[in-house]
């Protein structure tokens, strides 16, 4: 399948102070992440809250401007490129962000929110816009009426949909899914999922799907990647990830999801807290909370090591 997005050597880091006079203190929230996404796949980006998954989403579709490396979609750098420039690619990379709560502007209308893309980025008359949003309502399940109301008389599975709406609104070609069933009650995730697998085969989508549940990822991707503190940890097929995880923190992530009515016990959770990315461990990232760390772990970073086709893995141990 063809390369639509390839990300190199990407960084993002954010410079703090304590104050005027100290030295700047990085945090690495994004260290040196690379991959490719193919056309039409599902990529699911995984870990522990303050690995980097959302910094790395925003940074990839430049809601956040990259401290370095490249990120070429459909076989152009874009990191390059100015606001004009980039235009094009705004519409064809869009977000569907986490919170419904917040992501919408309380004070707009429905049809307003919708339909601020079209008129930003196609010359459409009013009424054209007006059939296109009701088009989109009635897509993610929704009906004309609503583009009346305002987003605080809608529930949070409503609002994630007017969200998902607005963002296909545009129709992109990359999806950037932000968690976007994490504020959502069980019952209403299962159906916004169903939605976004109805959305994809209907306009051939390829998304990045950024979330900590491992239960979703296995229902959803094609092929993930598992960060921890900046970095990609281990990536390949869903199958490499959840039959043949080779790094001790994904298969620690596979212990910890919930198995009813089994018996099965979780075997392995990391231990501790994830360190903060203004000051990671040196060595291997994860050598504070691995229980296979040795002392080679504490001083020398591992490379990312294919251990099968299309299967990476970053440790010293990996088979």
């Amino acid at each position: 399948m063809a390369v639509l997005l390839k990300v190199e050597a990407l960084k993002k880091y954010f410079e703090i102070r304590k104050s005027i006079f100290s030295k700047p203190i990085y945090v690495k929230a994004v260290n040196g992440v690379s991959f490719e996404i193919e056309k039409g796949t599902i990529f699911a980006v995984v870990g522990e809250s303050g690995s980097g998954k959302s910094t790395l989403g925003r940074t990839i579709i430049k809601l956040i401007e990259p401290t370095s490396g490249r990120i070429v979609y459909d076989g152009r750098d874009i990191t390059r490129l100015d606001k004009k420039g980039f235009l094009e690619y705004r519409r064809r990379m869009q977000i569907v962000q986490q919170d419904p709560y917040n992501s919408l502007h309380p004070r707009k209308l429905v049809k307003d929110i919708i339909g601020e893309g079209l008129k930003i980025h196609f010359r459409m008359r009013s009424d054209e816009i007006y059939v296109r949003i009701k088009e989109m309502l009635e897509l993610v399940g929704m009906r004309e009426e609503h583009m009346f109301r305002y987003p605080h008389e809608f529930s949070g599975g409503q609002r994630q949909r007017i969200a998902i709406a607005r963002a296909l609104v545009l129709r992109p070609e990359f999806l950037v899914l932000d968690e976007p069933t994490s504020a959502l009650d069980v019952s209403v995730q299962a159906r916004v999922l169903t939605l976004l697998k109805e959305l994809r085969e209907k306009f051939n989508l390829t998304y990045m799907f950024i979330t900590h549940n491992l239960a979703v990822v296995d229902h959803m991707a094609t092929h993930v990647a598992v960060m921890y503190l900046g970095k990609i940890m281990e990536m390949g097929s869903k199958e490499d990830i959840f039959e043949r995880a080779s790094h001790p923190y994904t298969r620690a992530l596979l212990d910890s999801i919930p198995s009813f009515g089994t018996g099965r016990r979780i075997r392995s959770i990391p231990k501790g807290e994830i360190p903060s990315p203004a000051n990671p461990p040196s060595g291997c990232v994860y050598h504070t909370r691995c229980i296979r760390a040795v002392e080679i772990c504490k001083s020398v970073e591992p490379d990312l090591i294919e251990v099968s086709p299309g299967h990476f893995c970053r440790c010293h141990f990996c088979s």
